[in-house]
């Protein structure tokens, strides 16, 4: 419904405008925040201004939160009236045998973890051993990803505006060890130390064994290995969005835990 009335109004109101379905300078996320993180992705490489259109629930990444501001949402777009925020990326890559098998970005947050057993890990900070896990695993994310899986697993919130890592750990064995929040440059390794194979799943593709997996906003999934690196750091990537209020971020907290 609402993809038809925005492509009508479009065409009435906006008529230089044109849809494309490459390299945009603009895209238009209609859904919840994983609709919106999508299309962040997907265009990523072509740096367009990202205007989300909640209809989610709260919608920590959209720009207009409510389906009566969808349509001026568009028209403040296309006529230059928003602010421009830049949100940065991680970048994860997977080392095994000291070769590069895997890389990819991600907006909110690269999760590696056990899926059916507890994984043991090192998780090391510019060469600096930082936490022993022997739990689910550990979740390192960026600001905007602090509302997201980090938030589920008591991790910190963090104003999108401030370029740091967040490392948080998940359901360790050991005593739980509070998130540690980093400066922008640094550079993380998580290496897994021990992976007990169950051998109960698989990945459908390839029908092999899966038993600790990597994956970056919970889209991009890579089967891990004892004994494989992962090494994370600040992106060369970032995603634009538009912003049309003062404080948003502060005004969709609000709304996300009912502050009074």
């Amino acid at each position: 419904m609402w993809e038809k009335k925005i492509i009508a109004h479009l065409k009435e109101h906006h008529k230089n405008a044109t849809i494309v379905n490459e390299q945009p300078d603009f895209v238009i996320a209609l859904g919840g925040d994983g609709t919106i993180l999508e299309g962040a992705r997907k265009f990523r490489n072509d740096l367009p201004t990202i205007l989300g259109l909640n209809l989610g629930h709260v919608g920590f990444l959209a720009s207009a939160r409510k389906p009566k501001q969808f349509l001026e949402a568009i028209d403040n777009l296309l006529t230059g009236k928003f602010v421009l925020t830049n949100r940065m990326m991680l970048s994860a890559k997977v080392f095994r045998k000291g070769l590069l098998i895997h890389e990819t970005d991600c907006l909110n947050e690269v999760t590696a973890q056990g899926l059916m057993s507890p994984v043991k890990m090192t998780i090391s900070v510019d060469g600096h051993p930082l936490q022993y896990v022997h739990g689910s695993g550990v979740i390192v994310a960026t600001p905007t990803g602090s509302t997201a899986y980090n938030l589920s697993a008591h991790g910190p919130i963090v104003s999108p505006d401030i370029n740091c890592i967040i490392v948080t750990e998940l359901l360790d064995h050991n005593i739980p060890t509070p998130s540690i929040i980093l400066r922008k440059n640094k550079t993380v390794h998580v290496d897994i130390t021990e992976v007990r194979k169950r051998g109960i799943l698989a990945i459908v593709e390839t029908n092999k064994s899966v038993d600790a997996v990597l994956t970056a906003d919970d889209m991009d999934l890579f089967p891990l290995l004892e004994n494989d690196r992962i090494q994370i750091t600040m992106s060369k990537h970032v995603i634009k969005f538009a912003e049309f209020e003062e404080s948003y971020f502060l005004k969709s907290l609000q709304a996300k835990f009912a502050f009074r």
